[in-house]
């Protein structure tokens, strides 16, 4: 791995007031996006601000790319479609209109009908999703994030030290705080299935720092006359190829479902993408010269 790469000297301590910059930024964009979330002006998903709810079930298999075209082409564009192919079944979740469920269910149906004439179909299921269930999935996806900061931090206290716990809890919110700043930017839908990536986001970002700081700890008894700066940047640089090559191979499987992998997951691996790139920022930039000044401020050395 060295050998693709080359052996690095960047001084990632000394450039830790740029990355700090760069991550405020980020930060405060990300608090933006929360604040506009709370508030209700952000663009979200049928999750969290209710919406209609309707199940289909046909005589005849339908593809996905079919009725997604008869959907658009009939004013249905930003529908969330969901399919049960062995069922020939179809979930369909929209935004709410002024217009009432039935109103709603029977323009989508006639369309259909105009659409596939010889496929018949029947209305499982066709109802309202309020704002107060909204309002319910809100508040378990922030004590899903919340949970999941808490356990980073006791596991990494627990496994290194607390203030290797505080900086990999640290790196791990931001990492999630600036993938929600990136998407309000980017005008891009809050769902459940973003709350899904802002998770799997953070167990990347957290594999990542946990093995910088195993190459800390490790070099922090190997090089004992070695000041923490140098310390750090020797092992940052140590395993840097390995971070480089783990970051380059799984961006490139979720570039592929980013690019083929179809509209419905189309924003989860865009969002996928846009962590990894800042997971793998966050580890070197961000948790390690926290663990920097950490200790620079205590004027001691681990």
């Amino acid at each position: 791995m060295r050998q693709l790469f080359g052996a690095t000297k960047i001084d990632f301590i000394g450039k830790r007031y740029i990355a700090f910059t760069l991550s405020a930024l980020l930060i405060l964009s990300g608090f933006t996006g929360i604040v506009q979330i709370v508030r209700g002006h952000a663009r979200l998903g049928i999750d969290f601000s209710g919406g209609f709810l309707i199940t289909l079930k046909f005589e005849q298999p339908v593809t996905v790319d079919q009725f997604r075209q008869i959907l658009t082409g009939g004013g249905f564009a930003e529908a969330n479609i969901q399919n049960v192919p062995s069922e020939n079944k179809f979930l369909i979740k929209m935004k709410k209109s002024d217009q009432e469920i039935g109103q709603v269910s029977g323009n989508l149906q006639n369309i259909i009908r105009q659409a596939l004439p010889s496929n018949n179909f029947v209305v499982e299921k066709s109802e309202s999703i309020g704002p107060v269930v909204g309002k319910s999935l809100q508040k378990s996806a922030f004590l899903a994030l919340f949970w999941a900061m808490i356990g980073i931090m006791i596991y990494i206290w627990w496994r290194f030290d607390f203030q290797f716990g505080v900086a990999a809890a640290i790196a791990t919110i931001h990492d999630v705080i600036a993938l929600i700043g990136v998407f309000y930017i980017l005008g891009k839908e809050y769902n459940l299935l973003f709350v899904t990536s802002l998770l799997t986001v953070a167990g990347y970002s957290l594999n990542d720092t946990v093995v910088v700081f195993d190459r800390i700890r490790e070099n922090l008894r190997l090089h004992i006359k070695l000041s923490i700066g140098d310390v750090i940047n020797k092992s940052i640089n140590e395993v840097l190829c390995r971070t480089l090559i783990t970051s380059l191979t799984t961006l490139m499987a979720v570039g592929l479902l980013l690019f083929f992998g179809g509209s419905v997951i189309h924003d989860f691996a865009m969002a996928l993408c846009i962590g990894i790139v800042v997971g793998t920022y966050s580890s070197d930039f961000v948790a390690s010269p926290i663990i920097f000044e950490w200790q620079r401020i205590n004027k001691k050395r681990m």
